[in-house]
């Protein structure tokens, strides 16, 4: 199978195959298959979230580039194209990884006459709107760089809400939101099992004042969470037990009423659940969407264990109190019992909502803290995902580019996938699942910076133990030199690599790449000479002199980072991002550009999900599901409006 695909603008499609699909019994496969409708029929509700009006942009730019009647050999169609196909991979107009609004290479003049051409009866119309003012209405919000301009803002100083475009909150400011979640906190005072608030609701405010609209089968997005429902139902009647069972139904109450203490319910059952092979992530549960970390995304994703690469996982999650009782940080803030961590990693099946087309590697949820410390937590690699961007990025240069010299790339090209994997292990399964908040510090103590250092809390501690005698002792590296390929990527990533991803001009704002930045420039500062930036013909490199004190900084990071989580030190976390994690060097970043360019590359990857054709047989029954890789981008998304369009 070719894993390479498409590619337009920053953007290039890849494909992920589901190994082992074959083995899965029936009922497993139909149980996938029912899954991943209900993860399709959430696309809608990520699409608005991510915007107000990415919906009806959506609708009328598909009907211009399906109609017939419009010509398709001019550039400004093409142009169109373009401006479609990056529309469907970031569910809106915003870019998916750096949150501003892209800027059409085709005339507003241009789309108007178009209008005219379609059949305005399949024209997201409101009632009595004539094509004209559907034009004047969108036209602005695509052209004009000046309204909406980013989807999440984290400037720090400005109104977060005011100014970021996300479509989580309606008439407030970002301290009227603040205020309001704050007094809920504040009447749950003592609460042991407090829910996580807003994570399910706009915020709206009106002549009622601030209040919620729930997102549920009665409430805001009913339509689509009817359909995720439906599914659901049937995928609870092939449940592999009946725990699983259980965890589905669950799930249902809760989109049904909305009911966040149902979602508590839901996500201890769901982390308790280990003897299944199939599992899913289904409903609201990332916030980085939201500038004030509280609303969750929309997402799902349907998969089933990769049994082989699980060995490794299950090798971590197995030793995890030992990890715990050795960490570098403050007693205080150790776990002195580590409840039900597992790790797996797994093969997806299919990718929806906020992990589609763009996917994160790896998973680690529930995201409740005290869920965490008292139920424990599951991690997953996404094992044919790594699998798909290794076979895309061999031999493309990018290494040869800008490691220092051949020892470290060779290094590199011996023991980079292996750590790569592993380190996505230890942030998932152990960073994440590791420390302990002290009592009465809030969870989203930190606001608009908890993201970035929770990412860094669970790099460093990836980042620390891969150096470790102990995953040698485990198996899980070949020798006590491996480590060393992936502090240099790591490093070079966050000094220098990662700069590809930004603007000229931009700062960095999101939260993975404020993390990598946060912890590089910090060490690169701390180190005295431990990390070097070095010139070589007129090139930039990095060059680590000294692994073992690098290990050492990393420790003395991670246990900083840990305090201001435990003890919730906003000042200290606003201090260490805005230091360290936001500024970009704007000489360094002009020749990373230059550099990358010639390389004719793609900085962001996304893919294109199988097909799930069930098969009947005489009786009307499914007697099989066939997994087909041919469809194309665009048959893909066309077809995704088309059957699970439910919002409008």
């Amino acid at each position: 199978m070719n894993y390479s695909d498409e590619r337009f603008a920053d953007l290039q499609l890849l494909r992920y195959r589901l190994n082992g699909f074959e083995q899965l019994s029936l009922s497993q496969k139909i149980l996938v298959y029912y899954l991943s409708k209900a993860t399709l029929f959430g696309r809608d509700i990520t699409f608005d979230q991510f915007g107000k009006y990415n919906l009806r942009i959506r609708k009328m730019l598909e009907t211009v580039y399906t109609d017939l009647r419009i010509p398709h050999d001019t550039d400004e169609f093409r142009a169109l194209e373009v401006y479609l196909k990056r529309l469907w991979f970031s569910n809106g107009i915003y870019h998916h990884y750096g949150c501003e609004k892209f800027t059409p290479a085709f005339s507003a003049d241009y789309l108007r006459q178009m209008l005219t051409l379609v059949d305005a009866t399949r024209l997201p119309l409101r009632s009595g709107q004539t094509v004209e003012e559907l034009f004047n209405e969108l036209s602005p919000v695509i052209f004009n760089p000046d309204i909406l301009p980013k989807r999440v803002n984290k400037a720090d100083g400005e109104d977060l809400v005011a100014t970021s475009a996300c479509n989580f909150y309606d008439g407030v400011t970002q301290q009227e939101a603040e205020d309001f979640y704050q007094q809920r906190k504040t009447l749950a005072a003592g609460d042991k099992q407090p829910v996580s608030y807003g994570l399910n609701s706009t915020l709206v405010k009106d002549e009622r004042g601030v209040h919620e609209e729930v997102w549920s089968a009665d409430g805001r997005y009913a339509n689509a969470i009817r359909h995720i429902v439906y599914w659901l139902e049937k995928a609870k009647s092939v449940a592999e037990n009946d725990r699983q069972s259980r965890i589905i139904e669950l799930l249902i109450q809760y989109y049904r009423s909305g009911d966040l203490r149902l979602f508590n319910d839901y996500c201890i059952e769901w982390v308790s659940e280990h003897e299944g092979r199939i599992d899913f992530v289904n409903g609201f549960i990332e916030v980085y969407g939201d500038p004030l970390a509280l609303k969750g995304s929309w997402e799902g994703i349907v998969e089933y264990k990769d049994l082989e690469a699980t060995k490794r996982t299950q090798t971590i999650s197995r030793n995890a109190q030992w990890f715990e009782d050795h960490s570098p940080v403050d007693p205080r803030f150790r776990k002195p019992q580590v409840k039900g961590v597992t790790a797996n990693a797994i093969c997806a099946a299919m990718l929806g909502g906020d992990e589609y087309p763009s996917t994160a590697i790896g998973i680690n949820l529930p995201n409740a803290d005290w869920i965490r410390a008292e139920y424990g937590s599951k991690s997953i690699t996404i094992s044919n995902i790594t699998d798909a961007y290794n076979k895309a990025a061999h031999g493309n240069g990018f290494k040869k580019e800008f490691v220092i010299d051949d020892a470290t790339l060779s290094l590199i090209e011996k023991y980079g996938d292996v750590c790569d994997d592993l380190h996505t292990d230890l942030h998932e399964c152990l960073g994440h699942g590791s420390g302990q908040l002290l009592p009465g510090t809030d969870p989203d103590a930190l606001k608009a910076y908890g993201n970035t250092i929770e990412e860094a809390r669970a790099d460093l501690f990836g980042l620390y133990y891969i150096a470790d005698a102990k995953l040698v002792e485990l198996g899980l590296v070949p020798d006590g030199e491996a480590y060393k390929s992936q502090y240099y990527t790591y490093i070079m990533n966050g000094l220098i690599t990662q700069l590809i991803r930004i603007q000229p001009g931009a700062q960095i704002e999101e939260a993975h790449m404020r993390n990598r930045a946060l912890i590089t420039h910090w060490c690169y500062e701390q180190g005295q000479g431990v990390i070097q930036l070095v010139k070589h013909e007129g090139k930039t490199f990095v060059n680590i002199s000294d692994y073992e004190a690098l290990r050492g900084l990393f420790a003395r990071l991670l246990a900083e980072i840990q305090r201001i989580k435990s003890e919730g030190d906003y000042d200290a976390a606003r201090q260490l991002v805005e230091r360290y994690a936001v500024q970009v060097d704007p000489v360094i970043h002009q020749e990373v550009l230059a550099r990358y360019e010639k390389l004719n590359l793609a900085p962001y990857k996304g893919f294109i999900n199988p097909q799930l054709l069930p098969v009947y047989d005489d009786k009307g029954e499914i007697c099989d599901i066939e997994v087909n890789y041919s469809e194309s981008y665009a048959h893909q998304m066309l077809r995704y409006s088309s059957e699970y369009g439910t919002l409008i």
